[in-house]
């Protein structure tokens, strides 16, 4: 079956591999295929044309203890193993880094964490050796200048904390806005900004990262005010995020109350897991399971409930997420890891999210890049293909299948194009749907979930001999039924939909 000829020119047009295959039938499907329509899919949303974005940690940057990869370089102090190892500081002029995250692009930068709450920014050349008094580490000049300047090359917007701890308070516990006074003037100085600031990082954990242990709604509420008055009167452009919770907590909603002065967007953070370096257990055996992929609808539904109470209205970020907290855990980096990157992306986009910042770009065993060799993992390759396809115009692909999930949107920058993502989580069982359009298939696939290598439409993913990305061609597929065969991610575009709201 050929392609129509406008249909080939357009795809020629946007320099995609045309090999022609027929549709694919297959007798092991599980059920009759359902039927879609892109032409007709009507829009239900947007999100920010940075909606896929991420996190660098401030330890990243300044170099210093950050959760230990798991494998066998795993240390013992004191008879335990430690759940840290040292790493220096991360090189942000590094050309293959560059190249991969601006692949990402556009995208928002979010230099935070919890060593980011008690970091002194020494404004100097000469930066001293050890912190002063009150804080935990020593960001220099030269390496927040590094992070401005990544952040231009590669189209990312800035967003960042500050320190909370003692060394950023006066005799009385009052914080006050000395260091980032002096942070924003900086980024402002070497021609960068501040696209946004959260006061602390998860400021309902104290004791961690130099937050005052006994800290608590209360006192956020008081520091809360003053870095509210400081931003607007400093600089409004910077967006005021918060409150920016671990997460499903019970004083969130004192903590949440307490950003009564006001916000731009409401923040909160997510993870499905500890990890085994905080005590955690996982569960491999269930990442694919609804109630495992279904936990982002119920973290939404709490943080929407604490917005639409104290803040109705503002925008929602999720500003820190992966698969498990504290570093990842043992299948963060395999394949088995790309359903929940892809799914939490499908469904919060179409719940209305407008910014997901995946923790981290690369560090530790939840990094899209491996950190020592800045290898992709199969999540970048997931993410990768969402910015290659995925518009910001989030459509409603009404398919109701417990085990094929269907996310559309518009296709990315081309006019009245459509793209499809499905994902099989069932095992054992090939899915299907009915196209009524040609399309181009994107399939991630892996002999094992716990595979840390993804081929797409067969072919294994991987940089060349120059650390330069494959052109990631899809596999021209005539209309008709396609098959989605078990624990497969398939995205499809259909640059010729001419879906009306994708104008």
């Amino acid at each position: 079956m050929r392609l129509r000829r406008r249909h080939l020119r357009k795809l020629i047009a946007l320099g995609i591999s045309v090999a022609l295959l027929a549709a694919t039938t297959d007798a092991g499907v599980s059920a009759e295929a359902v039927a879609i329509t892109p032409s007709a899919m009507p829009r239900i949303g947007t999100v920010d044309a940075r909606f896929q974005s991420y996190n660098i940690e401030m330890v990243e940057v300044t170099g210093g203890r950050f959760w230990k990869p798991y494998g066998p370089t795993i240390s013992e102090e004191g008879g335990r193993s430690s759940p840290y190892a040292y790493r220096p500081p991360i090189d942000l002029a590094n050309p293959k880094l560059r190249r991969l995250a601006a692949a990402l692009g556009p995208a928002y930068m979010r230099v935070s964490g919890t060593w980011a709450n008690g970091i002194y920014f020494a404004d100097t050349d000469n930066p001293p050796p050890v912190p002063p008094s009150g804080f935990n580490g020593v960001l220099a000049r030269q390496q927040w200048h590094d992070v401005v300047d990544f952040a231009k090359i590669v189209d990312a917007r800035l967003v960042t904390s500050f320190a909370v701890s003692a060394g950023a308070r006066d005799v009385n516990g009052t914080w006050n806005a000395d260091e980032a006074r002096r942070l924003i003037s900086y980024t402002r100085g070497i021609g960068g900004r501040i696209a946004a600031a959260e006061l602390v990082n998860e400021p309902d954990l104290g004791g961690l990262g130099g937050v005052p242990s006994d800290y608590n709604a209360s006192a956020y509420g008081r520091d809360f005010a003053t870095f509210h008055a400081f931003i607007k009167w400093d600089d409004p452009s910077i967006m005021v995020l918060g409150p920016g919770l671990s997460g499903e907590v019970a004083t969130a909603p004192d903590f949440a109350a307490a950003t009564k002065p006001g916000i731009d967007v409401f923040s909160y953070h997510h993870y499905d897991l500890l990890s085994e370096r905080c005590s955690g257990h996982a569960h491999p055996e269930t990442a694919l399971s609804e109630e495992r992929l279904a936990r982002t609808d119920h973290a939404l539904a709490f943080q929407r409930a604490l917005r639409d109470r104290f803040a109705p209205g503002k925008p929602i970020w999720l500003t820190e997420t992966a698969e498990a907290a504290c570093g990842g855990d043992q299948y963060a980096a395999t394949f088995r890891d790309t359903f929940r990157y892809l799914d939490q992306l499908g469904r919060l986009a179409k719940a209305g999210v407008q910014v997901v910042m995946h923790n981290t770009l690369a560090a530790s065993d939840y990094g899209l890049l491996d950190e020592t060799t800045l290898t992709p993992r199969p999540n970048y390759w997931g993410a990768l293909l969402w910015r290659k396809l995925m518009g910001s115009t989030v459509l409603n692909a009404s398919v109701r299948e417990s085990s094929l999930h269907v996310y559309a949107h518009c296709l990315r920058d081309v006019d009245g194009g459509v793209a499809v993502l499905a994902i099989n989580t069932d095992r054992d069982t090939t899915h299907a749907l009915r196209l009524p359009e040609d399309s181009l298939r994107y399939t991630l696939g892996a002999p094992q979930l716990q595979d840390t290598v993804v081929r797409m439409n067969g072919e294994r993913l991987a940089l060349n001999a120059h650390d330069e990305l494959p052109a990631l061609d899809g596999r021209a597929t005539a209309a008709g039924i396609v098959t989605f065969a078990p624990a497969t991610i398939t995205f499809l575009a259909m640059p010729a939909a001419r879906n009306p709201a994708c104008h």
